[in-house]
């Protein structure tokens, strides 16, 4: 069977070949409903396939944008992608996600895989350790977005929350409970978010007049965390409170107390920085940090399109206020 061709399709819809064009490049600005109606009737009669591997190479666009997310594990992740991919989906743009799993190199084979395969743009959820090929992704003026996580004195569009703030305000909470004994865990301390969160909390304990015992710092990557934190509900005098850095680490801290027999409200006071699924169902007293994922994909993608569509202006980051549930 003969490949069906735009010329096809615009014999059946007694049309000239260039309204075909436009019609399957969106330009509708000249083209009546009923013209609209012969072609789409006409693509869909003949099973016409449009070539978008020679459009891609005539309009200097492949309609695909990457989306490389740290770890795709947090949930805060996965709702920040689904919005980027909705935003883009509404623009007849195709999203592409790659995990790097916290792994500079695997990030630095997904970003030359998907410039090399000619994306539009990317949307990037930094691991910080790349900063020479982000460097020349910007000096090339190719359209890239960072997400979630900074990284320092580079001229690109950053999404971020208040982790600092944030933090402070739910460990001044604490102070307010009556807390003292406060404890912070946390993965290990090389992203800006991880960072500043720590920061939040070094700073509102100096606020309250309180030493920052060390035993009370935990910071690991998860497979060595249920060991310290196992430790850390060891001691004689355990804490009465503790910050968990996010998701991951939240589920070990929960593990780790049902394993001690530690209940949450009574024994001990949680804070978690993170969005969880789950959140409005759980009856344990619990705080969540939660950030405003949907809306800070949303403006990613907005930032990435205006760059794919060379809109001119100045870069910035965007701080999204989070909030306590």
């Amino acid at each position: 069977m003969e490949k069906v061709t735009m010329a096809d399709v615009a014999k059946a819809a007694g049309v000239s070949k260039s309204t075909v064009s436009q019609y399957l490049n969106n330009r509708f600005e000249y083209m009546g409903e009923k013209t609209k109606l012969k072609i789409e009737e006409a693509i869909e009669a003949l099973g016409y396939q449009p070539n978008y591997i020679a459009r891609s190479l005539k309009q200097k666009r492949t309609s695909m944008v990457g989306i490389i997310v740290a770890n795709i594990m947090h949930y805060f992740s996965t709702e920040v992608s689904r919005a980027i991919e909705d935003f883009f989906h509404g623009h007849d743009l195709h999203a592409i996600v790659c995990n790097a799993d916290d792994d500079p190199e695997k990030e630095k084979k997904y970003i030359e895989m998907l410039r090399a395969k000619q994306v539009d743009g990317l949307i990037i959820f930094p691991t910080g350790q790349n900063n020479q090929l982000y460097e020349s992704m910007i000096n090339q003026g190719y359209p890239v977005v960072f997400v979630d996580r900074k990284v320092e004195n580079l001229p690109v569009f950053s999404i971020v929350t208040d982790n600092r703030e944030s933090t402070y305000g739910a460990i001044q909470q604490f102070v307010a409970n009556g807390h003292q004994r406060i404890a912070f865990a946390v993965q290990p301390l090389m992203v800006s978010t991880r960072k500043e969160r720590f920061e939040g909390y070094q700073q509102a304990m100096k606020a309250a007049n309180l030493e920052i015992n060390p035993n009370y710092v935990i910071e690991s990557d998860i497979s060595g965390m249920s060991s310290k934190l196992e430790k850390l509900f060891s001691l004689e005098e355990r804490p009465t409170a503790i910050f968990a850095g996010n998701d991951r680490v939240f589920l070990e801290v929960v593990k780790c107390l049902r394993a001690k027999g530690l209940k949450i409200g009574e024994d001990i006071e949680l804070v978690v920085f993170d969005n969880i699924p789950f959140a409005q169902v759980v009856e344990t007293p619990i705080t969540f940090i939660v950030q405003p994922a949907m809306e800070m994909g949303t403006k990613a993608a907005e930032l990435l399109f205006e760059q794919i569509n060379k809109v001119d202006r100045e870069t910035e980051e965007f701080v999204f206020p989070s909030k306590l549930v």
